[in-house]
């Protein structure tokens, strides 16, 4: 796989999921960015569930694993990078994925109250995705710092995986919390604004 195609498989990918994520908020009239989920806009039962699910959401994830699969094969030679990446590819883009498949109950059911098995199944996949991630990005930025090419590379993946850090462990310390959904997306923010990174870094270096 070329390096522009990676390039654009990053970018299309993080494309898909933001497009997602503003759309589906509006399905419902009183819909709040800051307190609520991204989950509860595909959750079972909502309008138009399936089609961010197997439209955007799904599509994203797969465009995001090949993008962590491939990228390693563009920068510089490390087995560290290259099994870091690889565990991106697995929590986060096949993670999007299955959560994709596996949608939480109506309204995300927080207080876990009886949930179907799918709601188990996105609970454990989005909760392992938010623990994993953030220091695997932590770890590819230390790693970046004995890069010649670069140093601008290496402190902005830093900065993204202690953002993704701190807001995850703030969201899973309290799911009930009035900012969970401005949690959430501070999270998967600083994710995508590294990959769109690391995307161009694939393509220039």
């Amino acid at each position: 796989m070329g390096r522009t195609t990676v390039y654009w498989l990053g970018i299309i990918g993080v494309l898909f999921f933001v497009v997602s994520g503003i759309l589906g908020g509006f399905q419902f009239e009183e819909y709040s960015h800051i307190h609520q989920f991204l989950s509860e806009t595909y959750a079972i039962g909502t309008p138009y569930g399936n089609q961010l699910r197997f439209l955007g959401y799904l599509p994203s994830g797969i465009m995001l694993a090949l993008f962590a699969f491939f990228a390693p094969r563009y920068l510089p030679k490390s087995r560290l990078i290259k099994f870091c990446f690889w565990i991106f590819a697995i929590f986060y883009g096949l993670g999007t994925i299955v959560v994709g498949i596996f949608p939480c109950d109506e309204g995300c059911n927080r207080d876990f109250i009886d949930p179907s098995m799918s709601q188990i199944i996105h609970n454990l996949m989005g909760g392992l995705t938010y623990v994993v991630v953030p220091f695997v990005v932590i770890a590819i930025g230390f790693k970046a710092k004995s890069w010649a090419v670069t140093k601008s590379y290496s402190t902005l993946t830093l900065v993204c995986g202690i953002i993704a850090l701190v807001f995850a462990w703030l969201m899973m310390a309290n799911p009930n919390g009035s900012y969970i959904g401005l949690y959430q997306r501070l999270v998967e923010g600083s994710i995508l604004f590294w990959i769109v990174n690391t995307a161009v870094f694939v393509k220039r270096i």
